[in-house]
């Protein structure tokens, strides 16, 4: 098991590739900026072919077990990748959690705060995954703090 020792290319893109999760799930988040901002769209058409597979029924659900029980508990893969898929689990997670508390706000006809609050989450979503994948390809640990020690905790 490597702890915090040098890490390869590989591991620096394997590293990466987790943190695709969280940013197919907030996109969702993006849609009154996508309205308001039709360009912002043009980003993402990278993603469309991941967001076809993303649309099968529980293929969400299929990723993050995956995730989980194959790469985050495997001890033979080194703890470089396990932390960052951690990581994205657990952004994953938090968007899930916004994506039950935001549509009740939204109901309450607070029209802006519940805008305000969907583009909030969109662009931190969009900031940690490119602050993440940044430090991965540079071989740096993505330390978000709250997660962070979240995923010490989990991973050893």
């Amino acid at each position: 098991m490597t702890w915090r020792g040098s890490t390869t290319v590989s591991d620096r893109i394997f590293a990466s590739l987790p943190y695709l999760l969280p940013l197919v799930d907030g996109l969702m988040f993006g849609r009154f900026l996508f309205q308001q901002f039709p360009v912002l769209q043009l980003l993402f058409i990278p993603l469309a072919p991941l967001m076809q597979i993303y649309s099968l029924p529980f293929a969400s659900l299929v990723i993050f077990f995956a995730l989980y029980l194959g790469v985050v508990r495997n001890e033979n893969i080194s703890h470089f990748i396990r932390f960052n898929a951690m990581q994205a689990i657990l952004l994953d997670i938090v968007l899930m959690l916004c994506g039950l508390v935001l549509p009740i706000l939204a109901k309450v006809q607070i029209a802006f705060i519940a805008e305000t609050l969907y583009n909030m989450v969109f662009l931190g979503v969009v900031a940690a995954f490119v602050y993440a994948v940044v430090q991965s390809a540079l071989g740096r640990y993505a330390e978000i703090p709250p997660l962070s020690d979240a995923v010490y905790m989990q991973v050893r």
